[in-house]
């Protein structure tokens, strides 16, 4: 498995994962499948520009709690093995590690269900980590639900430490969740 860079020899494969159930938001999966298969009917060249988006230029973003808030500069790479396997993605602001409240962590992951189990998250952080350290960030957050263990071994293998145990804000709906440092 290595990342490949949103494109449209790689689109294909991503519509046929979100058809098939699969998203790449867990806060909001039904939505954010449905909103993206629509975005990709009407305009795939404007979608997968959005996927790479250092400049925070792509529209504003939807919380779970159904809030607008500001994007942040960002972008994602495709996990591939010959097919989609995945998406993991990375935001920060500008000249700090700080976060905003309504963003949990820094980097963002999932892997389709029929390709699980096969060490391809943690290969997908240990290849991104470097490019967090080249965009200027010291360390990266990531959160994860309590009962969430694959993530919480993927975070551990490469490198994680358990920060808190804490309760996200109305944004997140006051969910129960763990956040992980990685310095690099």
């Amino acid at each position: 498995m290595h990342l490949v860079w949103p494109s449209d020899e790689y689109l294909p494969g991503y519509t046929e994962a979100l058809e098939r159930g699969w998203s790449p938001d867990n806060t909001r999966p039904e939505a954010a499948i449905r909103e993206q298969l629509e975005q990709i009917a009407a305009d795939p060249a404007a979608f997968l520009r959005e996927m790479v988006d250092r400049e925070a230029k792509a529209p504003p973003i939807v919380t779970a709690s159904g809030a607008t808030v500001p994007r942040l500069p960002g972008y994602r790479k495709w996990m591939w093995d010959g097919e989609f396997c995945g998406s993991i993605g990375i935001r920060w602001q500008r000249g700090t590690n700080a976060l905003p409240a309504h963003c949990l962590g820094h980097i963002g992951y999932s892997v389709v269900p029929w390709k699980r189990n096969r060490g391809y998250a943690t290969a997908a952080l240990r290849a991104l980590l470097p490019e967090a350290r080249a965009e200027g960030l010291a360390y990266v957050e990531l959160t994860t639900d309590p009962q969430n263990l694959a993530s919480q071994r993927v975070i551990l293998a490469n490198g994680g430490v358990l920060v808190e145990h804490f309760v996200t804000g109305p944004e997140h709906r006051h969910k129960e969740q763990l956040r992980f440092r990685i310095d690099l």
